[in-house]
């Protein structure tokens, strides 16, 4: 599909955002054995920036999927405020699009942030035993997502621009009941957290990377 010139700006300013991302959070995949030991104290607040950079970076991996897709879908992404009860947020808006498009910009954000966790677990498997907060960060960010988008889905709250709905009423003919969709995005967190803990577990491993696979080939089930 050829992207229209503001949707190739998107995908440029996507781009942008992952490579961002990716530096801040390889910037602390590592510790550097030749830099002497900080005290105690600022060791202790460094880790927990860190931390809450890759955690910051997860969520631009998230968006960014949405934002990539919506472009390359022609469906003109952009910001949207959004809020449920006290809490303000933003959620990234696009255009009325066909069914089977709207699973798949609903669901990219999702799609992104398992790759990352993927990545994340195949590349440093023994992730628990290192000093990565920044990585850790990435990490944790996929595992509350997930889980707090599962929450929503099974209770039918929070905005109706939640990621879990826009799948939920594009699969098949007249959609299927939410809470089918919540346990779609649990079982990829829940299995890579068992991974997390447990990195010798080939059937984990595999069983994790089934379901992410399971969610994308699901795109074959919404409707037109």
């Amino acid at each position: 599909m050829t992207l229209t010139g503001a949707g190739a700006a998107h995908v440029r300013v996507v781009l942008a955002l992952l490579f961002v991302a990716y530096a801040s959070v390889a910037a602390g995949a590592q510790d550097d054995p030749a830099v002497a030991a900080p005290p105690p104290t600022s060791g202790a607040v460094n880790r927990t920036v860190r931390f809450l950079g890759g955690a910051a970076a997860g969520l631009l991996i998230h968006e960014a999927g949405h934002v990539t897709f919506a472009a390359a879908l022609d469906a003109h992404p952009g910001v949207k405020r959004i809020s449920y009860g006290p809490l303000p947020f933003f959620a990234i808006d696009h255009a009325r699009v066909s069914r089977r498009k709207e699973y798949v910009v609903s669901a990219a954000g999702l799609w992104f942030q398992q790759a990352s966790a993927e990545w994340i677990l195949t590349s440093r498997p023994r992730l628990r035993q290192e000093s990565a907060p920044g990585l850790k960060g990435v990490f944790a960010f996929h595992l509350a997502t997930s889980t707090v988008y599962s929450v929503a889905a099974f209770g039918h709250f929070g905005p109706p621009e939640r990621d879990t709905r826009g799948m939920a009423v594009s699969l098949g003919r007249r959609g299927v009941p939410e809470p089918i969709v919540g346990v779609l995005v649990l079982a990829p967190a829940a299995l890579d957290g068992y991974r997390y803990l447990r990195p010798d577990c080939t059937w984990a491993k595999w069983a994790s990377r089934a379901s992410k696979v399971a969610g994308v080939v699901l795109t074959l089930a919404a409707g037109r």
